[in-house]
């Protein structure tokens, strides 16, 4: 696939002004001409020998790069024009952040239906980056300090946290205590895929997106419990539409540690059949009654 993709994303990088310092390829032991493609491009081209991941494919392309800063792409997205522009307006500034959010659109590429618009609140980032990328999904579509991010290891590379890359990524970031801002420009695009990662691994995201908040839960104890009790319950809402049972009575418990009893945005029936059985009987009985009542809703899963 990235060998079809490469073209547009690497000719919209070259099309940029100011130009690039250097664009570096990782080739994560892909089967086809990716490499062939980039190089074509003038792109430097590193090859991993085996599959390592996008995480740890990233990772390599930092310790390759020359530049101050680092901006990291998927072969099947695309950059605006204006993506060098807007960002060294945030590179000149003398007293730069360590990490800048760039926008995005979110866009079906099947049809080029714009679905979303990807901004970040740049003053409630910048307050509390913890709580933001804990309550938000930051994009990876930011720009980066080179040292700082090899300093805290740069991406997260535990397998548990690999379809979830991007959350166990940014906040490894703010618990590092590094400094984020969001630039207001959309830069970017962001293509929706009907076979991406993501859309094919549902219930892998959501073990992983568990796998993050529970290492954070290790990490910060209470301070953000709320906070990430409401992605659990979010998570196990997901896994129970899969019959996931098992993993949602691991993330229950988990939430329950944290002081929440039951999810809070939920409808007035659920929060009192939770509160009146607890949330694990709870969440089976709703199972239950969509796939009995509704079944369309599961026809997916």
């Amino acid at each position: 696939m990235a060998e079809n993709c490469l073209p547009s994303l690497l000719e919209s990088a070259r099309d940029q002004d100011p130009p690039f310092d250097e664009i570096i390829v990782c080739d994560d032991a892909s089967t086809d001409n990716s490499a062939s493609v980039a190089r074509s491009f003038g792109a430097r081209v590193t090859v991993n020998e085996s599959n390592l991941g996008c995480s740890a494919s990233k990772n390599r392309a930092l310790e390759l790069a020359l530049s101050d800063w680092v901006h990291f792409h998927d072969a099947d997205d695309l950059l605006l024009p204006g993506f060098t522009a807007e960002a060294h307006q945030w590179m000149s500034l003398e007293d730069a952040p360590d990490v800048v959010i760039m926008g995005f659109e979110y866009r079906d590429f099947t049809s080029n239906r714009l679905l979303a618009i990807g901004l970040v609140d740049d003053h409630e980032l910048a307050s509390d980056p913890i709580r933001y990328s804990i309550v938000n999904k930051l994009p990876n579509f930011g720009l980066y300090q080179s040292s700082t991010l090899r300093r805290v290891g740069g991406f997260d590379c535990d397998p548990e946290t690999l379809y979830n890359e991007d959350v166990a990524f940014h906040t490894k970031l703010a618990l590092s205590g590094l400094r984020f801002r969001a630039s207001n420009q959309v830069t970017s695009i962001n293509w929706l895929h009907a076979n991406s990662m993501s859309q094919s691994n549902q219930v892998k995201c959501l073990l992983a997106h568990y796998a993050v908040m529970r290492n954070l839960a290790r990490a910060v104890g209470l301070r953000y419990s709320g906070e990430i009790a409401d992605r659990l319950w979010s998570v196990a809402t997901g896994l129970a539409a899969h019959k996931e049972w098992q993993a949602v009575d691991q993330v229950i418990s988990l939430a329950r540690q944290l002081k929440s009893t039951s999810p809070r945005s939920v409808s007035r029936p659920f929060h009192i059949l939770c509160n009146l059985l607890g949330p694990k009987l709870a969440y089976r009985l709703r199972e239950y009654g969509i796939r009995t009542l509704k079944p369309q809703l599961r026809s997916m899963h």
